[in-house]
């Protein structure tokens, strides 16, 4: 199979209908930026993990599945570099066989991996609003761990087809990244499997986490003062779960479908007249891939509300958080329990 199953950074099948400008415009501006700020926020965040190894000697389930998120995250953001030159080089992919492979198979394993970290996270956070015991017991337990490793090995082996092929040549060029016109047919019917499995089944368990988790939220409490940042500070994680899901993974497998099956109506010729509609297919496909890629900067935004850990961590580096910023820092931080860890 082609080393880009699904269009990931969409090339036309029939080559009539180009928008090699385009790409040279958007790719490499975009994965530059989201590596340069991608980078920061995930070494920041890095730092904060360790920091907390150290002090603590353990991670709890919550931030294990934080600290695998981020993991996810750094594997693409390492990626773009090679991305960016390719496009800036003409589409032409100058760092061999197995780099290509290996290119393609990190977006896929980021994209889906920290899909379902994200699944176990909203999981767990519903648990601890509804059933407080039983999320303490998973916090302390060492299931977390085969959790990690069972998302790490699904994802890995529904990504293993993309190591299959790699680059190709095409005119003088070494074309990497591209969707071929071969096993367009197979292609498009694995596409619907991934999409419902890889982002409708886990986002239909993510909004039924959070319909009871903004409920309980909702509800009057006679309790005001220091506790009621908390809740708003739960709400606000919602809010960064549900945004990465509309702004970075709903329009990428939307536009993918469509232009999936453009792709299958161009073998046959369907719009041989007219490169309108495919052309403007093929931009949306570009537009969406980098919202995708995106959500390595918007994840470290979750390190950054989840709050205790990575603000104790800034104030002790000092430089990080501004003195004149602690009363706003106590008003976000949470209180020192395992169970307000993931429930503020």
């Amino acid at each position: 199979m082609n080393s880009s199953l699904w269009g990931q950074d969409s090339e036309n099948v029939t080559g009539n209908c180009s928008i090699d400008g385009f790409k040279r415009s958007v790719y490499p501006a975009t994965y530059l930026l989201t590596f340069t700020l991608g980078l920061m926020g995930g070494a920041v965040s890095l730092c904060s993990f360790v920091s907390l190894i150290r002090t603590k000697g353990r991670l709890t389930a919550v931030n294990l599945y934080m600290l695998n998120l981020l993991v996810s995250d750094l594997m693409l953001v390492c990626s773009l570099p090679f991305r960016a030159a390719y496009y800036l080089m003409g589409s032409n992919w100058i760092f061999g066989d197995v780099t290509c492979r290996v290119i393609s198979f990190v977006f896929y394993i980021n994209m889906y991996s920290s899909i379902y970290f994200l699944m176990v996270l909203s999981v767990m956070r519903y648990l601890a609003i509804t059933h407080p015991y039983k999320y303490v017991q998973l916090q302390s337990s060492r299931s977390s761990w085969v959790v990690c490793l069972l998302v790490w090995v699904v994802v890995s082996l529904a990504s293993t087809p993309l190591l299959g092929a790699g680059s190709v040549q095409d005119r003088g060029h070494t074309r990497c990244l591209d969707l071929a016109k071969k096993n367009v047919d197979t292609i498009v019917k694995m596409n619907y499997a991934s999409v419902f499995l890889g982002f409708v089944l886990p986002f239909a368990v993510i909004s039924f986490c959070y319909v009871f988790v903004v409920h309980s939220l909702l509800k009057p409490r006679e309790v005001r003062g220091p506790k009621r940042p908390c809740y708003r500070k739960s709400c606000a994680l919602v809010v960064i779960v549900l945004a990465i899901f509309f702004i970075c993974f709903l329009p990428y497998h939307v536009v993918r479908i469509l232009f999936l099956h453009a792709e299958w109506q161009l073998t046959r010729n369907v719009y041989a007249s007219s490169c309108h509609y495919i052309e403007g297919l093929h931009k949306a496909a570009v537009v969406t891939l980098c919202l995708a890629v995106a959500n390595s900067c918007l994840d470290p935004l979750l390190f950054f509300f989840a709050g205790e850990n990575f603000w104790k961590f800034c104030n002790r580096k000092g430089k990080l958080v501004p003195k004149s910023r602690n009363v706003l820092r106590k008003m976000v931080n949470m209180p020192n329990t395992e169970l307000q860890e993931l429930k503020a």
